[in-house]
Parts: structure tokens; sequence; C-alpha cells
């Protein structure tokens, strides 16, 4: 049986050979307007609208959308921090966006409706009907799904590079954020090693300095936090727009630093140099300041040798050393210290490659006179060591040794009104209530006004060993308690007035200093000799020679 026999079949087989054909002619014109047109404009579209979301990309134009600097800290918020992650999700979906406003308009809102109504893409009507037919049938649905296609690969090509630009995010804010815990420790670390305990040497404060206040050079704002964290790893950014270093890596230590606590300057090799802290404690009139002065001229006079450098931490240290030495040139004495609670004369102290900043404390006597004022003096605290100062003449017991002219010749050597016994009595357990570590601290007692003792006949001579020579003349109970109380106890006996002044003796200079450099030499700087033997004091000091010119006791010249 024929085909003939069922014209409807043959009909139907040609309707559907038609339909293939426009199907066909549609799939091609789909697969011309999406590789050749829709795809790329779509994908282009949305990876310009990714690529400004990630801007600015003109040098040194803030960015609108990052938060400005705060209250708390004057800095910008490091971009990986946070806002990174706000850019990436805005940007994808502005690139999405964009991708989907340009498959609306103009493909599916003017191009595709106008194709379908016989209509040009731009909206002109051909003139033929032929034209318009072939428009609607052949171009139209083939445009329609090119467009769709088009869209829908682009998206997809587009959602896979924000998923790699996502991942590459994730690692670069892995690694920012790994550098910080890194940098902080090994900071840390590095202060651990060079046992650098940074604390403020102003009065009244002395407050611990885990991490000063640094000041930008460029406007001066003050930043609390310059360390590697949510404002920066390696740099900081003030609101200035200065780039300031936030580790001592890039260079931070160099910036103008200050106290947290009271906002007063701190000596600039206070974050690269290991802090000694050594109080001098005494009584009033014990004559803690000239001993002082003796000891940083012997400190210089160590360093004309060569075998030490020796610097003031800076020029208010000059100043208030220089202040002192004018007294002891116009008087012969210095005054008695007054004014509340010490700051502390800063030096730094070098050997070889080795370098201390040293803190001396001179405080008034009366800061020892009771336990509730020595609990007062928060500097004792963070002593690395104690510097003793035994005016021996100020005990009962030793007064009661001497005849009355030796008596006469003590009282002109301006006695303390507390003797070194009670000083320590008083000091010892508030002390180990401050520090938590008396026993582990090493203490260098010196006995000044040594050319006094020297002339005196009812006690015997200081000798070589100081230690000694006090259990000689009463003093045994305070040496036993000094080396049970302390890590090491070694003892010293100065002429402070010997030292300072005019016509100062350098050997006695040099005495004065040993004391210092046996206590810095306990931190592991290497001072070599010149930290003096243990227990001992060093040889009889010259008798001095009055000028003729001079009529006031106490004033002398080398012998």
């Amino acid at each position: 049986m024929s085909g003939d026999d069922f014209p409807g079949g043959a009909q139907l087989h040609i309707a559907l050979q038609v339909v293939l054909v426009v199907f066909g002619w549609a799939g091609v014109v789909a697969v011309a307007v999406c590789l050749f047109r829709t795809l790329w404009e779509f994908l282009g579209r949305g990876v310009r609208a990714v690529w400004r979301g990630l801007g600015p990309w003109e040098a040194g134009r803030l960015d609108p959308r990052l938060p400005g600097p705060g209250a708390a800290e004057p800095a910008q918020p490091a971009y990986w921090w946070r806002q990174s992650w706000a850019d990436a999700v805005s940007a994808g979906r502005d690139g999405m966006r964009m991708l989907w406003r340009g498959f609306t308009d103009p493909w599916m809102d003017r191009i595709v409706p106008n194709l379908f109504r016989g209509r040009r893409p731009g909206g002109r009507r051909p003139v033929l009907p032929a034209a318009r037919f072939l428009l609607t049938t052949l171009i139209a649905p083939g445009t329609a799904a090119g467009a769709l296609t088009g869209a829908v690969l682009a998206a997809v090509l587009l959602g896979w590079a924000l998923l790699v630009l996502a991942l590459l995010l994730a690692v670069v804010w892995l690694g920012w954020a790994a550098g910080v815990p890194v940098l902080r420790g090994a900071e840390r670390c590095r202060a651990l090693l060079r046992g650098l305990r940074v604390a403020c040497p102003h009065p009244g404060c002395y407050a611990p300095v885990p991490l000063p206040v640094y000041r930008c050079p460029h406007c001066s704002s003050r930043h609390a936090r310059l360390r590697p964290g949510r404002y920066g790893v390696l740099w900081h950014v003030c609101g200035c727009g200065h780039r300031l270093p936030a580790t001592p890596l890039t260079g931070r230590d160099g910036l103008s630093a200050l106290c947290p606590r009271c906002e007063q300057v701190l000596p600039e090799a206070l974050a690269t140099t290991r802090v000694v802290h050594a109080p001098l404690v005494g009584g009033t009139s014990s004559g803690k300041t000239m001993l002082m002065a003796a000891m940083v001229e012997g400190l210089h006079a160590w360093a004309r040798d060569g075998g030490l450098r020796v610097e003031y931490a800076s020029a208010d240290d000059r100043r208030a050393h220089t202040g002192v030495n004018r007294q002891l040139d116009s008087t012969g004495w210095a005054h008695a210290t007054t004014g509340g609670p010490p700051r502390a004369l800063m030096l730094t102290v070098s050997r070889g490659r080795r370098r201390r900043l040293l803190y001396l404390y001179d405080p008034m006597g009366e800061s020892v006179s009771d336990a509730g004022r020595v609990r007062e003096q928060r500097y004792l605290a963070h002593a690395d060591g104690l510097i003793l100062v035994a005016d021996v003449l100020a005990d009962p017991a030793v007064r009661s040794r001497l005849g009355p002219a030796d008596a006469e010749q003590a009282e002109r050597a301006r006695p303390s009104a507390q003797g070194p016994r009670e000083t320590y009595e008083r000091l010892t357990g508030e002390l180990a209530a401050l520090t938590g570590r008396r026993r582990r601290l090493p203490v260098a007692a010196v006995v000044t006004k040594r050319d006094a003792l020297d002339r005196l006949s009812s006690l015997p001579v200081p000798g070589a060993r100081i230690d000694d020579w006090l259990g000689d003349i009463g003093l045994g109970a305070l040496v036993r308690a000094l080396g049970h109380d302390f890590r090491e106890a070694r003892y010293w006996a100065v002429s402070a007035h010997a030292a300072t002044g005019t016509g100062p003796l350098e050997s006695e200079q040099r005495r004065a200093a040993e004391p210092v450099l046996w206590l810095l030499a306990s931190t592991g700087l290497r001072t070599g000799p010149s930290a003096g033997p243990a227990g001992r004091g060093g040889g009889r000091v010259p008798w001095p020679r009055r000028r003729p010119d001079d009529d006031r006791e106490g004033r002398y010249s080398p012998a």
C-alpha cells in the first residue's frame, strides 16, 4: 500500500520536516547568537562590573566604602581584615546584576520582542512581508534561545570565576591572619630572649609598658595599637594617610613613644634594649644623691678607657646630672632629694654588642621612713637589683663606739637620721611584697662617707673585706640578713666627696661605679674586672688635702 493512500500522513510528514527545519535553523541561529554575541557581551558586562566593584584603582584615592579611622585608634582598618569580603560579595552581586540587566535589556525587552513582531532589532519594520515572516519564524526564536543560552553560560563562567576569586581571597586572608600571631609571637620571643621588660621611668607612674603609644611623625596622632592586627600586619595607615611601621622589623622602634598611662615621652632605646632598674635606698642625708653622681662619673671614667660606652638616654638625663654637678662644684654637697617619687636617671651602658638601659632611682630618704611609704614606691616592683646606701655613722651601735673627738667629726659628716639596719628592716618586707622575687635579686651594699670614716681613730679602718669590717663595728646582723634575704650580696666603701666636685679622684670614681657594674654583670652585660671582686671595696682612699684658698670643710683636691 503506497503513501498515496494516506494523504494526511504525507502532509504530517512534511509538517514535521518543516518544524525540524525551523527548529534546526533556530538552533543554528541560537548557537551563532550565543557564541558570537551574547556570551561574550554578558560575560564582559559582568566582569567589568566586578572589576569596578573592587576599585578604586586611582593611586592615593581613598575607598569611600572603607570605614574611616576610629576614635580609639586613629588608623584605617586593614583592607584584608573585613572589607575585602564585603567588597568581594558586593562585586559578585554587581557582576550578576549587570549580567541579568544586559540579558533583560536590550535583548528580552527590545530585541527579541521586535523580532517576534516582524521588526528589525532596532524596531524598524521591513517593507516586504516575506522579510517580516522570516524575522518572526526563523530569526526570533533562535535569537531568544541564543540570548538565554548566552546568559546562562556567562552566569556559570562568571560564577566559577567568582568562586576562584573567593578561594584566592581566602588563601590571602588566611596568610594575613596567620601572620598576625606569628609576628606577635616573634616580637614576644625577642623580648623574652633579650630580657626586655619595659617600664615607665617617670615619677608617680612606673607602670609596665607592654606596648607604648606611638606618635605619627606627620600629624602627631597617638597610636595605642601599633602592632600586627586588624589595622595591618607590617604597616598601619594613619588617618592622615601616612604609613607607619607596625613591627620592629619594619622600623617601629624609630618612632617617638609615649607611656600609655602617664603619656610622657619614653627613651628611644627602651624598645630595643634590656632595662636594668637599680634603686638607691637609704635614709635622709645618707649620701644617695652624691653617690649616684659619683657612680655616673665613674661609669664615664671606665668608658674613657674604651672598655665601655656610656651615654645619657635623653637630654633631660644629661641636664639632671649636670645640675647635681653644679651643686657639688659650688657647695661641695648635694641638696637632699625632695619632690615626691623620683624620676629615673637613665644611661645606656654598652660593652661590645651588648647594651643595657640603666635606670638609677634616687628617692628621698623619707620614702623608707615607714612601711606605708615604702609600699608607695612602685618602681621597686621592677628592681633588678638593689643598692643599699649604708651610712654607718647613723647607726646607734656605731656611734656609741666613738670618742668625743670622733663624735664631733662624725657630726660634721652630716649623718643620716636613720641607720642602715633600720632602713633595711623597713624595706625588706615591703620589697618582698612588691617584687615577689626578693630572693632572686642581688644587693650591692655601699658604705658611704669613706673619707670621714678614715679619719676616725675609734673605729677600725675599712679594709679589703667591707663585709668583715661591718661585722667588726657591730653591723654583722645586717650582713647576715642581706646574705640570707638576697640571692647575692657584695660590699663596697666609697667616698662620694673624693669622687665628685672640684678635683675628683678618678680612682674613687671608678670604685663608686663598681656596684652598678656588678649589677649590670648579673644581667649578662660583660663588664669584666670593672665590676670588682666579691665582698671587696678596694683600698684605702688617699688622705685628701685642703686647698689653700678653700676654708669649707670637706673640700678636697687629689693628694
